[in-house]
């Protein structure tokens, strides 16, 4: 493998290619992540709000 300077431009411009796209899945990374931390912190205060009144209307 020679290291000559097209190699390396060709390898740079590669690069660049990879890192422009992965920066487009930033955002939706993020989202998913923001949308997994409201659905569980849904889940978290389901069950207590509904035992309470499940057990208050069956006495």
């Amino acid at each position: 493998m020679s290291n000559s300077p097209d190699k390396r431009n060709e390898w740079r411009a590669i690069f660049y290619v990879q890192a422009r796209v992965a920066i487009l899945f930033v955002p939706v990374v993020a989202s998913l992540l923001i949308i997994a931390a409201l659905a569980g912190n849904e889940r978290k205060s389901v069950p207590s709000t509904i035992d309470p009144t499940v057990t208050g209307s069956v006495r």
